[in-house]
């Protein structure tokens, strides 16, 4: 997977992974990384998928309505590829917390929703629920940020509800910081974003 690794000042930090909306790349959300957790090293991936150009972390059948095959597809591919990389740059492979955007927070949260001790934790800006009828591995005292707008004509408050609950009911101590916005990303969000991550790591 095409990606940027920036080594951190901090080695016991956790590593941050950053996954871009719609439309953007590896180099989108660094400066987001900067204000959460300067002295964090930094993976930073491009989705492999294409969208009319627009790269994405998997195929959608329509606004809103996931290719649940190539979503499972695709969440392997990233879990695998944090095993690699974890080797390739030497880093904790225990120790890596997402940080998605919209349709890079919908693949963080497919990995909650998939495996084990993927995550050290998660911080979810704008995500909608990755899958349904499936049974959530243990995500015990995960701690996951959920930042979403009231007025977010994409992620609906009621997903947002669904999805918090279902981390909840998995075991995860979830956060839901609410803006009274749409499906853009706020500067107070990134703010209460970054106390959070101070609080949890």
């Amino acid at each position: 997977m095409k990606h940027i690794f920036q080594e951190g000042t901090n080695k016991e930090a956790p590593v941050l992974l950053l996954l871009h909306g719609t439309g953007g790349d590896e180099n989108d959300l660094l400066p987001l990384a900067e204000m959460i957790a300067p002295e964090s090293s930094v993976l930073s991936v491009r989705g492999n998928v294409s969208e009319g150009g627009m790269p994405r972390f998997f195929r959608r059948l329509a606004e809103g309505v996931f290719d649940k095959e190539d979503l499972i597809y695709r969440t392997k591919e990233l879990a695998d590829f944090l095993d690699k990389s974890a080797d390739d740059y030497g880093f904790d492979r225990q120790n890596i917390v997402a940080v998605g955007y919209s349709n890079g927070a919908n693949i963080a949260a497919s990995l909650l929703y998939n495996y084990e001790n993927v995550l050290k934790g998660a911080l979810l800006h704008h995500p909608m629920v990755p899958l349904r009828d499936v049974s959530l591995p243990s995500q015990k005292e995960l701690p996951v940020f959920i930042g979403a707008g009231k007025q977010d004509p994409i992620c609906r408050p009621e997903e947002t509800e669904e999805l918090a609950s279902t981390l909840e009911a998995a075991g995860a101590n979830v956060e839901l910081f609410w803006e009274d916005t749409g499906h853009q990303l706020t500067k107070t969000e990134v703010e209460a974003a970054s106390e959070w991550f101070r609080n949890n790591f």
